[in-house]
């Protein structure tokens, strides 16, 4: 795909990027190879592909769970306004 100058100023209008005249050739060339490696890997098949999340099939190391401060619940419930069966009551907000 080969884009013209008006293309690029568009896309650099849009983007809100600031291109000097001279420069317009050089980033029409590049986003024109950008654009057609992306048809390339269009017209590769993929449908015996597993979709995955991550290329690496490595775990995150997690910390333990462990507790790090108090409980202090009954100190916060306290100085609420409104608790019923150690639940915080709300103004109803959405008729």
């Amino acid at each position: 795909m080969v884009l013209d100058e008006n293309t690029i100023e568009k896309i650099a209008h849009l983007s809100r990027l600031q291109i000097g005249k001279e420069d317009i050739p050089h980033y029409a060339q590049n986003l024109s190879s950008i654009l057609d490696f992306v048809g390339q890997m269009d017209g590769i098949d993929t449908t015996a592909v597993d979709p995955m999340a991550h290329p690496l099939s490595v775990t995150q190391r997690l910390r333990d769970d462990q507790v790090t401060e108090v409980d202090q619940k009954d100190k916060f419930q306290a100085i609420a306004p409104r608790v019923e069966s150690g639940l915080y009551l709300v103004p109803k907000v959405i008729e």
